[in-house]
């Protein structure tokens, strides 16, 4: 899926803040088949509000992954944070930023979380390697924290304890994320497996490429779930803390990544040749364990 003709739409009135509402929404309904479903957990008066979240993160993470942008990639990041910058200071170009500058008002939200978000899409396009760990957990603080973040603020929670929580979450699941899609990235020529601990582990790059699985890559599996699954467990305490239906939705999205992480073991963590992933037969008992608290 692409959004290059979502991006190339343009602003016919300024005052139609549903219109733009209503750009936003179709767009999450098309390009996130779970949306529709996920936003009836939403308290109706919300829905408008993380369909703009969605829809400018859909758009910009587009930028910097999909092949229609090849060539223009840092370009279209760039013009996507100019119109940010923008919001509440000109008439907005884009129906997103229309519909973003009317929440950012509406629910005092700052910029910085969505500029945060283009910065990490940003970086996609000029780094592609990491040399540390804290590298790496930068990167999550940037691509991955401020929707946590973000979507905690729209449900009216601002504690500073809440948002540490969420970003153990929410790095957690951009971990997993990577582990789950170590040949997928590959063939973008990403790796986020920091350089420390291909050396720590006696595995390397040209292993990797070569598709070497051996007990060396196991163990370096191994070594990055268990620190996944330990930000998990960090963040575990979030559900409890907030209302239903927030906290349903937290507790299903938690399940889900420690599910991720449960099939990479599973297949003895060869994640080279394999990616796995969640079907909709596996999301049926979490979302009984997430309905019964369990």
């Amino acid at each position: 899926m692409n959004t290059v003709k979502e991006y190339e739409a343009r602003l016919q009135d300024p005052a139609d803040v549903s219109g733009a509402y209503r750009f936003c929404r179709d767009l999450a309904d098309r390009h996130y088949e779970n949306f529709p479903v996920a936003s009836l957990l939403l308290p109706r008066g919300l829905r408008k509000h993380v369909a703009a979240l969605y829809a400018f993160a859909r758009i910009a993470d587009d930028f910097s992954d999909e092949p229609e942008y090849e060539g223009v990639r840092r370009e279209r990041i760039l013009d996507w944070r100019r119109q940010l910058a923008a919001v509440g200071e000109k008439t907005p170009e884009h129906p997103v930023f229309l519909a973003l500058g009317a929440t950012l008002k509406e629910l005092d939200l700052p910029k910085q979380p969505f500029d945060d978000l283009l910065s990490a899409f940003l970086q996609d396009t000029e780094k592609s390697r990491y040399a540390t760990f804290a590298e790496v957990l930068d990167y999550c603080r940037r691509s991955a924290n401020p929707i946590g973040r973000v979507v905690l603020m729209i449900h009216g929670y601002r504690e500073e304890e809440l948002f540490r929580y969420s970003d153990a979450i929410c790095t957690a699941l951009q971990l997993a994320n990577f582990w789950q899609d170590l040949s997928v990235d590959l063939k973008k020529d990403r790796i986020y497996v920091p350089e420390e601990d291909f050396k720590a582990h006696g595995y390397s790059e040209a292993d990797l490429r070569m598709g070497v699985y051996n007990e060396r890559f196991k163990t370096l599996m191994k070594f990055e779930l268990a620190r996944t699954r330990a930000l998990f467990n960090q963040g575990k305490p979030l559900s409890a803390r907030l209302r239903w239906p927030l906290s349903l939705e937290i507790r299903l999205t938690w399940l889900g990544g420690m599910q991720v992480l449960k099939l990479v073991h599973k297949l003895d963590f060869d994640t080279i040749r394999t990616r796995p992933a969640l079907t909709r037969r596996d999301w049926i008992p979490l979302a009984a364990r997430a309905l019964l608290g369990a």
